[in-house]
């Protein structure tokens, strides 16, 4: 078999001398898209194409590299050192040429920013921080939902910007750490007075398992983390009132359904009036942090990067 190996391209200077002077852009921008998202499948909505066509282009494009960009996998595609190389080299001239085609002397106002999260934290802190900029002019589409679906919607090209409690995997979606959550282990005041009147007040734990529990989720998750986190202890009450959300939790623990878990930028005005009284306050509260991700490419509407600024100037003070 002959030996070919001084006509295959070892970086991606190499890669860029062996590409034809009229190389498609289209393959270049499959090419990073799929790098960004990390699927053929994910790439293909976000490029307007159909999955064999990403994949075609693909292959067309490894062709006239001489070498394979990426290593099919069963779920997603993983780069190789000259995929991570070519993508340094072209991201920063794509992204300012669809900045530049989005932004041209015929373009109209800035498209819809599409902004992503939980739907509490949505309501209270991100859409009144956002006020000012919907009345300089920018649209916003908000979607509300759980983190592993909004990130998945993301790679599919459905979201510019998503708050989440979780970091993504991998290197294809940019994410930075937005704020800390607090949460607060909260009852009605007659709830809270009889706990501290239980024979056995010294030991929380144990003064409250007479107190009915109300969660949103029948695995307690919040609860758990809480309990386990705090007390160092499993928690082993099944839950009394299971609601849709944590709005609706909030609403049953104020009428007096029981105790709960709740973040503290959803119940700080009520433990600010005194409908909610905090039942235990220890020395490092449990936090969860929320980290602001944003889709690769969206910079290209300039509205993007206001609200990710905004977003992050206000969660100094969340």
């Amino acid at each position: 078999m002959e030996n070919r190996t001084s006509d295959i391209p070892e970086t991606a200077a190499d890669v860029g001398r062996q590409l034809p002077a009229h190389a498609d852009l289209n393959l270049l921008r499959t090419f990073l898209a799929v790098y960004r998202t990390g699927t053929f499948t994910a790439a293909a909505p976000a490029l307007g194409l159909s999955q064999p066509t990403v994949t075609a282009q693909i292959r067309t494009l490894e062709q006239q590299t001489g070498r394979e960009l990426f290593t099919r996998l069963p779920r997603g595609a993983e780069p190789t050192p000259l995929a991570h190389e070519l993508a340094a080299r072209i991201a920063g001239p794509l992204d300012a040429l669809a900045a530049l085609e989005s932004a041209g002397p015929l373009a109209g106002p800035s498209a819809p920013v599409h902004l992503a999260g939980p739907s509490e934290l949505l309501c209270v802190r991100v859409l009144p921080a956002l006020v000012p900029l919907v009345a300089d002019g920018v649209q916003l589409r908000v979607t509300q939902g759980l983190p592993e679906p909004l990130l998945e919607e993301m790679r599919a090209g459905r979201h510019d910007l998503v708050i989440t409690t979780r970091r993504p995997r991998g290197r294809a979606l940019d994410s930075v750490p937005l704020a800390d959550e607090e949460y607060v282990l909260v009852a009605a005041p007659a709830w809270a007075r009889r706990v501290a009147a239980h024979p056995q007040a010294g030991d929380l734990c144990a003064a409250l398992r007479e107190v009915p529990l109300v969660t949103y989720a029948e695995d307690l998750p919040i609860v758990r983390r809480y309990w386990r986190t705090v007390f160092g202890k499993q928690l082993t009450t099944r839950p009394a009132v299971t609601v849709p959300n944590l709005y609706a939790v909030l609403s049953a623990v104020n009428a007096g359904a029981g105790v709960s878990v709740l973040p503290r930028s959803l119940c700080q005005e009520y433990l600010d009036s005194g409908r909610l009284t905090p039942l235990h306050a220890p020395e490092e509260p449990p936090l969860n942090t929320l980290f602001l991700v944003q889709r690769p490419g969206s910079e290209a509407n300039p509205d993007v990067s206001r609200v990710r600024v905004t977003l992050q100037r206000a969660a100094r003070t969340w």
